[in-house]
């Protein structure tokens, strides 16, 4: 009974040992790169138009640096100005050329949705990150 038990436990103890090392990858410490695959732009008063990131000026891929608390695009790069974790995510805020951007990752998959706007119109990005 006690070897069952131990190999039972064993067994567990390796089913989760890749999804717990997973998700300590997006926890606000490990550097990732992300890539964007969606894409809206929004105006007032209009529908939302869809479209592919690049298509509209917003970075492909990003590289985020925790430790470093920047954010490299693929002209730019920009600093972090907020972190803050919760359970299931990580948020990052911050602002550049007169827009406010926020950013927030899922802390168990490494999606991503974020926001770039300022007083005249908005974008929104879907995509996801890995760890660099």
């Amino acid at each position: 009974m006690k070897r069952t038990l131990t190999a039972i436990s064993c067994a567990v103890a390796c089913a989760l040992a890749p999804a717990l090392s997973l998700a300590a990858d997006f926890d606000g410490k490990t550097p990732l790169i992300c890539a964007t695959y969606d894409a809206h732009s929004c105006d007032p008063g209009v529908l939302c138009e869809r479209s592919l990131p690049g298509d509209i000026g917003l970075p492909q891929f990003m590289r985020i640096d925790f430790a470093k608390k920047t954010i490299q695009g693929t002209s730019r790069t920009t600093a972090i100005e907020s972190i803050d974790k919760t359970p299931g995510q990580v948020l990052l805020q911050g602002t550049e050329l007169g827009f406010g951007w926020t950013l927030v990752i899922d802390s168990a998959t490494g999606e991503m949705t974020s926001t770039i706007v300022n007083r005249d119109n908005a974008f929104v990005m879907f995509g996801a990150c890995t760890p660099k």
